[in-house]
């Protein structure tokens, strides 16, 4: 538990767990932003065990320009972004991630991407693939109307292959994220109103048949149906990048009908899917990082949640104050003022 008052910098304890894991800020939207002002770098490192062994993973940020040079290293060695992914896992959750039930259809591709790359690194290398053919693509778009249709062919080709691949990878993590995240749920409020998630590709899939083949068939089809529309709006309309995921609580659409509340503890329940599916991929507990996730519930679905990282192997948790526990709870409490923690020693409940 890191307890403290507002800005003290709980946040950004977490942020740099957080980077030394997925390689990324969860909140900073530009490199240089990690940056303290008046300084030329940042640096992060930590000491992480593993079943293999010790492992120093590191990740320097440093000005150049009005932009930032990352580099990221491994037991002293500098490793490309693709090798360093995975090394360390971790799931985390903020309160921005209230908006993946009700916020825009991006913030829940930016979570399948995120989870799916640290579950497979050859994820990451085809999204990243995918997305310089989408930016490649679009920039031929806007020169219209002298469009080389040869070359736009091309790009159709290229994003209905690996556009395939993403589309199978969403489908299967989707399809098992659903279930576990169903039955966290359950134990946490009950059954009565189940929790779902739906899956919403572009363009949508043939009914019951999620093969490469009928995929890559219907992305191809897609793309010749929606080309004279592509042309005439300059951009791509279909694939992959429009893809979406629906939150659902007995049936209906948690955006539009559920509290506050509902919508976090779904979320909650999403994020301890995530952490199990982690975890069973790679055999390796991943980190919790957890920050201000018990305002805003009720003292049950509190002490629920609690119960429910009991038996994580180690849950960093942000709070203003010790939370109440419950029964045989263990955690050792930390104390974070103006940047600088200290430890305030060890609670246990009943």
């Amino acid at each position: 538990m890191f307890i403290g008052q507002n800005a003290q910098g709980k946040s950004n304890m977490l942020e740099a767990l957080s980077l030394l894991a997925t390689g990324k800020s969860f909140r900073a939207a530009r490199e240089t932003d990690l940056i303290r002002t008046g300084s030329p770098l940042a640096r992060v490192a930590a000491r992480v065990r593993t079943r293999s062994g010790d492992v120093t993973a590191a990740c320097l940020i440093t000005r150049v320009g009005e932009g930032a040079r990352k580099r990221f290293l491994r037991n002293g060695r500098s490793v490309p972004y693709a090798q360093f992914l995975g090394g360390i896992a971790a799931v985390t959750f903020m309160p921005f991630d209230l908006q993946l039930v009700s916020g825009a259809p991006a913030l829940r591709r930016r979570f399948l991407n995120a989870a799916l790359s640290q579950l497979e690194r050859t994820y990451y290398r085809e999204h990243a693939k995918y997305t310089k053919i989408i930016v490649q693509k679009n920039a031929l778009l806007k020169s219209a109307p002298a469009v080389d249709r040869k070359l736009l062919a091309t790009y159709n080709a290229q994003l209905a292959a690996v556009g395939t691949q993403l589309i199978c990878a969403r489908a299967g993590y989707v399809r098992r994220l659903d279930h576990e995240a169903a039955e966290v749920h359950a134990r946490w409020v009950g059954a009565s109103l189940p929790l779902a998630l739906r899956y919403q590709p572009s363009p949508a899939l043939p009914e019951g048949d999620e093969s490469p083949g009928a995929v890559l068939a219907r992305l191809e089809s897609a793309l010749e149906a929606h080309a004279t529309a592509e042309l005439a709006r300059r951009t791509s309309l279909v694939g992959p990048h429009r893809d979406d995921m629906n939150f659902l609580l007995g049936d209906e659409p948690l955006a539009r009908f559920g509290s506050q509340g509902q919508q976090r503890t779904a979320v909650l329940a999403t994020k301890a899917a995530e952490y199990a599916l982690l975890a069973q991929a790679t055999g390796e507990p991943p980190l919790l990082l957890l920050d201000d996730v018990l305002s805003e519930l009720d003292p049950a679905r509190r002490q629920a949640f609690m119960r429910s990282i009991e038996d994580c192997e180690q849950a960093f948790v942000t709070s203003t104050d010790v939370p109440d526990l419950p029964e045989n709870t263990a955690a050792s409490v930390y104390e974070i003022v103006a940047g600088h923690v200290q430890h305030a020693g060890a609670v246990k409940a009943g």
